[in-house]
């Protein structure tokens, strides 16, 4: 009921002034972009769909793109921060990297930019965890894998500890490259992602309601 009444308040005031409803950006690579399957089946379109049929009246814009490491997405964040204003940024972004094994230093120099940029526009930011099979050896899988932990700390981000849990290990729900989740798997993912998320939505949507 408190739900349904604030979005009735930011429904009926915002309407009322023009205001734009708050905007989830997701930053990502093709695990995001729905790689190999239809848009509408990728965990991106399932969560608009989930917030839609939750009354959360958030919109989710897609900003991934298949291939891209942090490097590209740093190219990107600015344009994307200014075109759509949004209120939490999720960042999908690494796994390409650490597939080609680059520069720990400059994957978490990329991921901190990223944040940073997106924090001074206000945004909360969601961090997603990212890890590597072991044949990249312990060493560099560790380091890799403690980027995300470690940026979050700093920040005081949300972390996601690991975007592929109950995904990556199961080949049945993998593609046939044995990289990107099948269909079946976007809702596991979208799972993975919203106990994060949901506290994040509260807190915006409320701040909406209280500044009409």
């Amino acid at each position: 009921m408190i739900r349904f009444l604030l979005l009735l308040s930011i429904i009926v005031f915002g309407s009322a002034i023009g205001a734009k409803p708050p905007v989830v950006l997701v930053l990502g690579d093709s695990l995001s972009a729905a790689y190999g399957i239809e848009v509408d089946q990728g965990w991106v379109s399932l969560l608009q769909l989930k917030l839609t049929q939750s009354g959360y009246p958030h919109q989710v814009v897609n900003a991934s793109v298949s291939g891209d490491t942090t490097a590209n997405g740093l190219t990107r964040i600015e344009r994307a921060l200014k075109a759509h204003k949004p209120d939490i940024v999720i960042v999908e972004l690494g796994g390409n990297d650490g597939l080609r094994a680059q520069s720990i230093p400059m994957i978490r120099d990329n991921l901190e930019k990223i944040i940073e940029r997106s924090r001074q526009t206000g945004a909360k930011i969601i961090i997603t965890g990212m890890r590597l099979p072991p044949n990249y050896g312990s060493a560099y899988v560790d380091q890799f894998e403690a980027i995300y932990p470690d940026l979050a700390s700093k920040f005081g981000s949300v972390l996601v500890p690991f975007f592929m849990a109950g995904v990556a290990t199961k080949p049945e729900l993998m593609q046939s490259d044995g990289v990107h989740p099948t269909a079946r798997a976007q809702e596991i993912l979208l799972d993975n992602v919203w106990p994060y998320l949901q506290p994040q939505l509260e807190t915006v949507f409320q701040g909406d309601a209280t500044e009409q």
